[in-house]
């Protein structure tokens, strides 16, 4: 194998404990996911964006949300969740494995609040139906092109104009706690 080769080790870098926590902190604190609900079943249909409003010290991923919706009741029979994530303006993405709790505590509520909220909760931060979604990460996978999607797209063209790996990307597991890990 010559040189211009795509070595795999080469783009391969696993994350983990406070390394892994930066990572998913800068993919997804105050950023938009997929946010999907029965992961474990056949039938893995609950899928929904959803905002991201914060990413504490240990890595979990806060969310608000209604008491009545769907994707609560999903979360009281089943707490395991995927989440998926794209970038801003880079072409990389994030897909995390976790379990999500449920809780109406109100200093968490007021922490996360956001004037942008009250598009869903109407009655402002004492609107009864207000949840506070957790969802503790046990490991992902990451993958960037450390470029924005054009420099990306034109380096593949190029590579593949000229027959060479131009190909700076890097990719790797995230174990922000590997103690949780299932």
């Amino acid at each position: 194998m010559d040189s211009t080769s795509n070595n795999a080790d080469q783009h391969r870098e696993d994350l983990r404990g406070d390394a892994a926590i930066a990572r998913i902190r800068e993919m997804a604190d105050g950023h938009t996911c997929f946010f999907c609900t029965q992961v474990t079943g056949p039938n893995s249909v609950g899928a929904r964006p959803m905002g991201v409003l914060q990413v504490d010290d240990q890595g979990n991923l806060w969310f608000l949300s209604s008491r009545d919706s769907v994707k609560n009741q999903e979360l009281e029979n089943d707490g395991d969740v995927r989440l998926y994530f794209q970038g801003p303006g880079r072409a990389e993405f994030m897909e995390l494995q976790g379990y999500a709790t449920i809780s109406t505590d109100r200093a968490k509520i007021e922490e996360l609040w956001t004037p942008m909220v009250k598009t869903w909760f109407t009655e402002g931060r004492d609107d009864p139906r207000i949840t506070v979604i957790r969802v503790t990460p046990t490991e992902g996978y990451y993958w960037d092109t450390r470029h924005s999607m054009a420099v990306a797209g034109t380096k593949m063209l190029i590579g593949a104009a000229i027959g060479k790996t131009l190909d700076d990307s890097v990719q790797g597991t995230l174990l922000p706690n590997p103690r949780l890990q299932h």
